[in-house]
């Protein structure tokens, strides 16, 4: 079965595209596996300067797909692709830029934090809902998106799943700029190609100074022992059911 992720190389950029807009772009095991392959070749691929994420259809991602959650919530846990997909981002030392559409849910949003440059559309939805699911964030973001937009923010988006706009999320730093949506592939692409002409050691070094790669993937495992705790727990498991029913979770029934 073919996995809804294609990859591309061109002039130094390896364009990344998810492509399963008829689910917002909703990330299974297999299509982070083929994301999390691509960034471990590009860690030491010459021919790759720069990488560029963008997704297909109207949406960026809808983040994790929800039937992988459920089935780990039930005890039939997917693959471990997604922490292989956190532990590149947080090594990776070649630009990331990203181009955002519609919606970015979740991991959608977090791996964000993660790049360098982000383009995205003044009506794009940024959301990180973990709380509603009962989880907890990842990516690093739990450090991450304080640092970039300030406490009582990063606490409204995280507990009550707030969603910023493009707008607002350029505003507060999330991203380099909010453009008309027709206009974001093709910023993004050009900030790419820009990228791939500087001289690739002194972005590299640059980056490397700019971030701790072994610091954000030390404080990613303790995330994802947090998320993996909350993911089977009765809390999860009332939370994934409301959603499969079309209600709100009542967790005052959860001990």
């Amino acid at each position: 079965m073919t996995v809804p992720v294609t990859t591309e190389l061109a002039a130094g950029v390896l364009t990344i595209s998810f492509a399963r807009p008829e689910k917002k772009n909703a990330l299974t095991d297999a299509m982070y596996g083929v994301v999390a392959d691509a960034l471990e070749d590009a860690m030491t691929n010459e021919a790759v300067r720069v990488v560029l994420f963008r997704g297909e259809g109207d949406s960026f991602s809808a983040g994790n797909d929800i039937g992988d959650f459920v089935a780990a919530a039930m005890g039939n846990p997917a693959g471990m692709n997604v922490f292989r997909v956190l532990k590149g981002l947080a090594h990776f030392d070649k630009p990331i830029v990203a181009a955002v559409k519609g919606s970015a849910v979740g991991i959608g949003t977090t791996m964000l934090l993660n790049a360098d440059m982000v383009f995205v559309a003044e009506d794009a939805r940024l959301s990180t809902p973990f709380v509603n699911l009962a989880l907890a964030p990842e990516a690093a973001s739990s450090i991450l998106l304080p640092a970039r937009i300030g406490h009582v923010r990063a606490f409204s988006m995280f507990a009550l799943g707030e969603v910023v706009s493009g707008k607002d999320a350029a505003a507060w730093g999330l991203a380099n700029k909010a453009l008309p949506a027709g206009e974001v592939d093709s910023a993004a692409a050009h900030a790419a190609a820009e990228l791939a002409k500087r001289a690739p050691k002194s972005l590299q070094l640059t980056k490397r100074l700019m971030r701790d790669g072994a610091a954000l993937w030390a404080h990613m495992e303790e995330e994802n022992k947090a998320f993996g705790g909350q993911l089977s727990s009765p809390e999860a498991r009332e939370a994934f059911t409301a959603f499969a029913e079309r209600r709100a979770p009542d967790f005052s029934k959860v001990s």
